[in-house]
């Protein structure tokens, strides 16, 4: 018998190509440059977006540039190195896995300028990303000289980031991201810690002019008065107009040697739409990069103070309570995946402490008198606000009506449709009198999942027996279809914005190519196929708009004010 020991190795490439992949938002990097930036102890922040034209290519430049304490050979080859962090025993820095600087990874070209002790170093790597595909680990560059300056600190700079795509990096979604996600929006200051109170940051989007200097600390509204002071003001509205901060520190019951700090801001909507640039609202041109209350507020957990996780599910009962909160909830005992995407390492048993902390404390605002008092006004502005709309959808369906196209046919009344609904309204009404209309017989309705009825062939097979298809509803056939081709009969539109030779695609990316063939003579009509030249079956459209002038000669005229109809 043999024995041999077996000693685990480590595919490099593969590694540094996951480390580098895992950090899915662009935005990530620039978590990983504040994150270093007040780990060197940094006091001035400068992020730089622009496009230089390089090669004939439009190519995005990103510079990271802060005046910290620079690096030596040491933390230079930590910076490059994957799993070595030189910080990894200091509980006071950010940084400990030795993955976030990989994110620079994913660039045509990474230049790292950086110099302290009178001593400038100057890396630069070359193409890593597609050298890395090549199963190639980077080689860096380094040029050492003397400082030219006795200060301190690193500029690093990107070219072509994440494959050149640079949507993402707009002044606004920058500033919301710097503010949410990375340590100068840090929630600390609620809690009194001013350590980094005079930390600027500078930042200039792609589509920004001028640099723009933001102050450290995630944005809070001001309190507002009582429920009751705010009634006087507002009457039904006031609980949009309300905002409350509980702010709590403490130990985990079960693991008293664990700290956390808590805060939760109780926010109307109005005081969320002042304080929030960034909130998709009625009436309000968002920037690009907007969210919705329900995408962004609720609980957030918390390490280093940057927002990690939400856990909304801790704070709801009903379904949105979660909306009215603007909650996070730090403790450093949260252990983070490599990407600090999530809280999921962290052992089973503290997070159960910490649900059973933010469930206590959530408990006692639901309890409060302001609260109660908060609830009472927000279903009186509920009933209110629902006979308003009432009001105005009614107005609107009026006018509505009023400028709606009609037709008749054998003495029934049709009315042009706006929507998916009226298309099926107005086929039904026909099939009654015209059961021959189209060539499928309706076996099923159900508009559960969109797809709005199941037919067969009109012919005399028995149900059971027959093959049975689809027939989707539009009110206009556009480019793009939210269903499968698969099972697909024929749809029926009120009109469609295509024209023949155009490309249908379904959800599942099947592409079709729209076929219009003229009517042969007075008694044919125009038709339209999607068609797949490796599918056997053609998918017939039915155009009402034409389809019902040339085989039933019904026109639709304006709604006249002698239509009693």
């Amino acid at each position: 018998m043999n024995e041999f020991f077996l000693i685990p190795a480590v595919d490099q490439t593969q590694e540094f190509i996951e480390i580098a992949n895992d950090f899915a938002n662009p935005l990530d990097l620039v978590r990983e440059a504040i994150s270093n930036a007040f780990d060197a102890h940094a006091t001035d922040i400068r992020l730089e977006f622009e496009t230089e034209l390089i090669a004939g290519e439009t190519t995005s430049v990103i510079r990271l540039t802060d005046n910290g304490e620079g690096m030596g050979r040491t933390e230079l080859q930590s910076f490059f190195d994957l799993g070595n962090s030189t910080r990894r025993a200091d509980k006071t820095t950010i940084g400990e896995k030795g993955h976030g600087t990989k994110v620079y990874f994913n660039a045509k070209k990474l230049i790292v300028d950086t110099q302290r002790n009178g001593i400038r170093y100057v890396a630069s790597l070359d193409a890593p990303f597609s050298r890395l595909h090549d199963r190639k680990i980077p080689e860096v560059i380094v040029r050492e000289e003397p400082s030219e300056t006795t200060s301190s600190g690193t500029t690093i700079t990107i070219y072509g980031y994440n494959n050149n795509r640079r949507d993402r990096f707009t002044h606004s979604r920058i500033r919301d991201h710097i503010y949410w996600f990375t340590k100068f929006g840090s929630i600390e200051k609620q809690f009194g810690n001013e350590a980094f109170a005079n930390v600027k940051l500078h930042l200039k989007g792609l589509d920004q002019d001028d640099f723009e200097t933001l102050d450290f600390g995630h944005p809070f509204p001001k309190e507002s008065d009582t429920v009751n002071a705010l009634f006087e003001t507002h009457l039904v509205q006031a609980p949009n107009y309300y905002c409350r901060k509980i702010v709590k520190n403490g130990s985990l019951p079960n693991h008293p040697e664990v700290r956390y700090n808590a805060i939760f801001s109780v926010e109307g909507m109005r005081v969320k739409y002042d304080n929030n640039p960034m909130l998709r609202h009625r009436g309000y041109p968002a920037p690009e990069g907007a969210y919705t209350v329900q995408e962004r507020y609720g609980l957030w957990l918390c390490k280093d103070f940057i927002p990690v996780q939400r856990k909304n599910e801790w704070i709801t009962t009903k379904g949105t309570e979660f909306t009215k909160v603007h909650a996070f909830f730090n403790c450093q005992a949260l252990k983070l995946t490599a990407n600090r995407g999530s809280i999921d390492n962290t052992p089973a048993e503290i997070l159960q402490d910490v649900e059973l902390v933010v469930r206590s404390t959530y408990q006692e605002i639901t309890e409060s008198d302001e609260w109660l008092q908060l609830n009472y006004l927000q279903e009186e502005a509920e009933g209110y606000n629902t006979v308003e709309t009432e009001k105005k959808n009614f107005a609107f369906r009026v006018e509505k009506a009023n400028r709606s196209k009609i037709a008749t046919y054998k003495n029934i009344s049709l009315i042009e449709p706006k929507r998916e609904s009226g298309v099926q309204s107005l086929v039904v009404q026909l099939m009654i009198v015209e059961p021959k209309l189209f060539p499928f017989t309706v076996v099923d309705y159900d508009t559960h999942e969109g797809i709005d009825i199941i037919v067969k062939a009109n012919d005399t097979i028995p149900v059971h027996g027959s093959r049975l298809y689809y027939v989707e509803f539009k009110n206009i056939l556009s480019t793009t279809f939210n269903h499968s081709f698969e099972n697909l009969y024929s749809i029926v539109c009120w009109d469609t914005d295509l024209k023949h030779g155009d490309i249908v695609k379904d959800v599942n990316r099947e592409e079709r190519k729209l076929a219009v063939a003229a009517p042969q003579d007075e008694n044919d009509y125009t038709h339209y196929f999607l068609d797949n030249p490796r599918k056997a079956h053609r998918i017939e459209v039915f155009v009402l708009k034409d389809y019902l002038t040339q085989k039933l000669r019904v026109e639709f005229r304006p709604r006249t004010d002698a239509d009693v109809q």
